[in-house]
């Protein structure tokens, strides 16, 4: 089924009786060249040179922008804060990719670009990986990074989120991007000011991440309350006063509090305190839907690595790397095989609060025909000090965002197909 029609079968907009919203909407993985990760390269790194890796899957919902609306498919991502669209205007129009999801200003009554005399386009502006600029337009240009090189860069404007008739349409900021090598959007959703729901005042969501090697690649995504979250188990999430001033630290992502990673019965043994931001911010544990693989601290890494190699050491692909980030990868042949002898992986959190991320062959993502590989990458080969808990470990379980009561919350679903 088109992901128009299903967009339009699945879309369910309910107000529960205390009023709240609640709106779904369908989540699709979606193979990318080079997808966006999610850690803006102003706290992470000293250069914006590109990294030798890139991320595979992303998750993809699709938005309706504009006055008429025009269906965007944008990239789900926990980890940034500036939501931006692929922009083109008429004397473009000839030119453009086919491939590429583009946005026509000029075919919508409530597109304004936002001027150079407001404030946020000043310099210094800390939402911004590089200053605010004017263009010759007297429009206000910005520049975005993200940790794989990736640039998004254009305008900001305002422009109109429609989601239903019966629910008031929002004037949000976001970037009209004009130079991307992405062929989609990016919805940011960490909860810097300026992230979606930010500005769109959404205390609450979540998604249900499909597997990634089934025949439908369609989970589901929440806006507003989850009609499953009586059976979810929460974990609550680490907040910083934003008078903190740690070099390493993102406070506006979703930071929990790790405690261990469990495979099978045996618990490794890793320090807690690897999981944990220093005063630095090194060591932060963060979820990250924007991110395909988990990356971990050199220390757990290796801790994790070592018990690979004490159960299907002699099965590992000798001499492979994937990206440059990943080391423990299996020849599609033996998968079934390494999954058999890994069993169980189960990531550990405060209050005995522990979620199984992956079982048996189910640990494995393919990273390319006929290669699979445990999906956790080193965290310093992205120049960064963070544990990153990535999508490819948030298969079949619904993870909810309750901003309001700063907690994340986890449940076990079976997520290909799920109806709203």
């Amino acid at each position: 089924m088109p992901l128009s029609l299903l967009f339009l079968s699945l879309f369910c907009l309910l107000f529960s009786p205390s009023n709240s919203l609640s709106l779904s909407l369908p989540l699709t993985y979606h193979s990318v060249s080079s997808q966006e990760a999610s850690l803006s390269l102003s706290s992470k790194t000293k250069s914006h040179g590109k990294f030798p890796f890139q991320y595979s899957n992303a998750l993809v919902v699709s938005v309706p922008i504009g006055s008429p609306p025009q269906q965007m498919d944008m990239v789900v991502d926990t980890g940034s804060q500036l939501s931006w669209i692929q922009c083109h205007g008429k004397v473009r129009r000839k030119s453009v990719k086919p491939m590429i999801n583009w946005f026509d200003p000029y075919l919508s009554s409530s597109f304004s670009f936002l001027p150079c005399n407001t404030t946020l386009c000043r310099p210094r502006i800390p939402d911004f990986t590089l200053p605010t600029s004017c263009d010759p337009t007297r429009h206000c240009h910005y520049s975005y990074f993200y940790a794989d090189g990736t640039l998004a860069e254009g305008n900001l404007v305002t422009e109109k989120f429609t989601f239903s008739n019966s629910l008031t349409t929002r004037s949000l900021l976001l970037g009209c991007a004009t130079a991307s090598t992405q062929n989609r959007g990016m919805l940011g959703m960490n909860t810097g000011r300026l992230s979606f729901i930010s500005q769109a005042k959404i205390s609450k969501f979540s998604y249900c991440v499909p597997d990634r090697t089934g025949s439908d690649l369609t989970g589901l995504f929440y806006l507003g309350d989850n009609p499953n979250s009586a059976k979810f188990k929460y974990v609550n999430m680490l907040t910083f006063p934003k008078s903190r001033l740690s070099p390493n630290l993102d406070k506006s992502a979703y930071t929990l509090p790790m405690k261990g990673i469990r495979i099978g019965n045996n618990k490794l043994n890793i320090s807690p305190a690897v999981f944990k931001p220093d005063p630095s911010g090194a060591g932060q544990t963060m979820i990250d839907s924007g991110s395909d693989l988990t990356y971990l601290v050199d220390e757990a890494y290796s801790k994790v690595r070592e018990e690979m190699v004490r159960l299907v050491g002699p099965m590992m692909k000798k001499g492979y790397e994937y990206a440059a980030v990943a080391d423990m990868c299996f020849d599609g042949a033996v998968a079934a095989a390494v999954g058999r002898r890994i069993g169980d992986m189960w990531f550990q959190f405060e209050n005995g609060v522990e979620i199984l991320v992956g079982k048996g062959e189910g640990l494995l993502t393919e990273v390319e025909e006929g290669v699979k590989c445990v999906g956790i990458g080193r965290s310093d080969r992205l120049v960064t000090e963070s544990n990153i808990i990535g999508n490819v470990h948030q298969q079949n379980m619904w993870v909810e965002y309750d901003l309001s009561n700063k907690r994340v919350g986890f449940g076990v679903a079976k997520c290909s197909g799920l109806k709203a």
